[in-house]
């Protein structure tokens, strides 16, 4: 058949170019750049090499010249992928690869033109069998990774060594010398270089399943990742809610004289209404404007008590977490009821700026323990600050798109020593204390898509910001 040697060179590059299209995609998928680009280059050049000897001989001999020219470069390259699996290849390498391939060029075509076929041939099964012995070298290197596909690359390279020197050998016992060029070869050895090609085309493969090989265990270890992450994300949920509780638990403890007092107003007075209501009965002397008036009062005192315990529910319980629409100052108004006593008995007066018609959707629990938290914070600022004119300062105005909302203080402020670490878990500038407060406040602004912040006011003290988005 003629064409035989060409058409079994036009169908190897076919199938070669059909593994370099259909691996891209796989091999853009891997971490490791250097490995896949050298593997991607050698591949390029098999095929465009193979591409080259099938249409020599028809359009022009000449190019048996670059076909063998890219052909040697195919062997450099997956040399230098078996190198770059166990470590990085130098830069200067991809400067004097190129000019060694124009090198082998330069001489390759000086053997064309002055030397014989079974010369040609020779010169490049030596160089063929240079890289091939290095390519086992490198993967010799590589024993620790416990990788089937590239046992079985080192085991097809180890016969393409042998076939390249079985076909040199055949070449010289085959009568090849009367040869003039590659199509022209004898039968055996033309065989062996046909053995050869299928066994190089395996070699491909085994690479292309090595990175399959690889991508999978990838796959695997990120799955197991993601897993550890879905854990601690839950895990970390569980301590945000028990650290949530436990700061509840600890300003619950703090306000509780104030709680105890503001509660024990109403409720003491309703309880001398009721004795005296009872004394009047007793006695048979109650008149229906007496009874009136008597029984008016204990309703009023306990809609306060009611109000009371109302806005600490609000704060102390668990409740559901969707958001709604709220109006910052009626959540400040519920906090200041709540601290209310508090800042009688330390001397303390509040100062209000509030936009009134600005709302935020969020849940009313949580930012009212935010607010809480702060101006607890303010409370004991100030009363060991020593300062005589005590002043606690709420401000809510609109900044853009956002509902900003400040307490300032005319304490004696953060030390700077503290500030950077303000808003950490479990970092407090107080004697007692777990320092959740103004951790747990960041994490709940923030879920909000808010933001809190620290800053300190040019006639001293201490002020924290606090925006969140506004509903228009």
């Amino acid at each position: 058949m003629k064409y035989a040697n060409e058409l079994f060179f036009f169908v190897s590059s076919l199938i070669l170019w059909g593994l370099l299209f259909g691996s891209i995609n796989i091999l853009r998928l891997a971490k490791n750049k250097q490995p896949e680009r050298f593997w991607l280059i050698a591949l390029s050049c098999n095929a465009a090499a193979f591409t080259l000897f099938s249409v020599a001989s028809t359009i022009s001999i000449t190019l048996i010249t670059p076909a063998n020219t890219l052909f040697v470069a195919s062997f450099v390259y997956l040399g230098l992928f078996c190198h770059s699996l166990s470590r990085p290849v130098k830069k200067y390498v991809h400067i004097v690869i190129p000019l060694a391939l124009l090198v082998f060029a330069v001489c390759f075509e000086y053997l064309r033109q002055n030397g014989s076929f079974v010369g040609r041939v020779t010169f490049v099964s030596l160089v063929a069998a240079t890289c091939l012995i290095w390519e086992l070298v490198e993967l010799n290197r590589l024993k620790q990774i416990r990788s089937t596909q590239l046992r079985f690359l080192f085991y097809t390279i180890a016969v393409e060594l042998a076939l390249t020197f079985g076909r040199l050998t055949a070449l010289y016992f085959d009568g090849a010398p009367t040869a003039i060029h590659l199509y022209q070869e004898g039968i055996v050895s033309a065989s062996i270089r046909w053995a050869w090609l299928g066994v190089a085309i395996l070699s491909y493969i085994a690479v292309l399943g090595y990175w399959m090989e690889k991508l999978s265990a990838e796959n695997i270890q990120v799955a197991r990742e993601n897993q550890k992450i879905t854990e601690l994300l839950k895990e970390k949920e569980r301590l945000i809610y028990g650290l949530m509780k436990a700061n509840k638990t600890a300003a619950t403890g703090a306000l509780s004289a104030s709680i105890a007092h503001e509660l024990n107003q109403p409720l003491g007075a309703s309880n001398l209404n009721i004795q005296f209501l009872k004394m009047k009965l007793e006695k048979g002397v109650l008149n229906p404007e007496l009874g009136k008036e008597i029984l008016d009062s204990l309703e009023e005192d306990n809609k306060r008590a009611a109000t009371i315990v109302k806005s600490l529910r609000s704060i102390f319980t668990d409740g559901e977490l969707n958001s709604a629409g709220v109006r910052l100052g009626d959540l400040i108004s519920k906090v200041l009821d709540i601290v209310k006593p508090e800042l009688k008995s330390k001397n303390i007066q509040i100062q209000l700026k509030v936009d009134e018609t600005l709302a935020v959707s969020v849940n009313s629990g949580e930012i009212e323990q935010v607010i809480l938290n702060l101006v607890n914070n303010a409370v004991q600022a100030l009363a060991n600050s020593g300062a005589l004119a005590r002043r606690i300062s709420i401000e809510v105005v609109r900044s853009g798109d956002m509902a900003q909302m400040s307490v300032t203080d005319n304490g004696s402020g953060v030390p700077a020593e503290f500030r950077p670490q303000l808003f950490e878990l479990l970092s407090t500038t107080k004697q007692t204390g777990m320092g959740l407060g103004l951790w747990l406040c960041k994490h709940i602004v923030s879920r909000y898509g808010g933001t809190i912040q620290y800053e300190e006011p040019a006639d001293g003290g201490a002020q924290f910001l606090i925006k969140l988005p506004a509903l228009t």
